[in-house]
């Protein structure tokens, strides 16, 4: 925590959880027990940011392209979703943190979705922080859907064509509700985003750890702040323009 100062925090941190199935291969084990591995270094994370006062946490759960793998693997999957979510509900009532989720979501298990859309609802009014889970998520279909809802509300008069610019386009992403992400982390040793956010994250700063993701813990989750504290964000503007 000597690292970090507390005026300069980042409001939004996304992080892509990747390199489980790499673990679990490391360790002798087989891909869920990675899995299961990896939903510990979700609570380390998840409570190391609401304590050091974090806004938003966006983790990259599921993606649309995770439907591709193995039947017994996705059924792992939302079986672990369901038991983080029991598991957890009582802490984020008593943390006051928001569980949202952004994503194709009527794709999951029924129960999985009954229970993620329960705890939604009970944790609604919390404030101190907002856990966003991105499942069933693809950046690209995200901005397919919401280029559908404009041309869809376009048709019905509701939007003239001079009116749709990039605050516009924001209003119809899933994140609509959320500050875009002033952080990316991605675990796991890849150096690339994997269709996650792409609107959200053009000034985002990245991240990028060799670390496998059940090996992520709150030190190299502040050491990942405290490299986002030394960079100087422009926004396209000259250093001198602001001081």
């Amino acid at each position: 925590m000597n690292m970090i100062d507390p005026q300069k925090l980042p409001r939004h941190i996304a992080i892509i959880m990747d390199g489980n199935g790499r673990w679990a291969k490391s360790h002798a084990m087989g891909r869920i027990l990675g899995h299961r591995k990896g939903a510990e270094s979700v609570r380390v994370t998840v409570r190391t940011c609401r304590r050091i006062g974090i806004e938003v946490l966006t983790l990259y759960a599921f993606s649309m392209e995770n439907w591709l793998r193995p039947a017994e693997e996705i059924r792992a999957l939302m079986k672990l979703l369901k038991e983080y979510l029991d598991m957890e509900e009582d802490e984020m009532m008593e943390q006051n943190i928001r569980l949202m989720a952004v994503g194709k979501l009527d794709l999951l298990d029924k129960n999985v979705l009954e229970k993620l859309q329960y705890t939604m609802e009970k944790t609604s009014k919390n404030v101190k922080m907002v856990l966003n889970l991105a499942l069933s998520y693809g950046g690209r279909e995200e901005i397919a859907m919401a280029a559908r809802d404009i041309l869809t509300d376009g048709l019905a008069g509701k939007i003239k064509p001079d009116e749709i610019d990039q605050q516009l386009i924001q209003r119809y992403l899933y994140t609509r509700e959320l500050p875009d992400p002033d952080l990316l982390i991605r675990t796991g040793g890849e150096w690339r985003i994997s269709n996650f956010l792409l609107f959200q994250m053009a000034y985002t700063e990245f991240y990028f750890t060799k670390t496998l993701w059940p090996d992520f813990r709150e030190e190299e989750l502040l050491e990942a702040i405290a490299q986002f504290q030394k960079r100087e964000r422009r926004f396209g503007r000259t250093s001198e323009q602001l001081i």
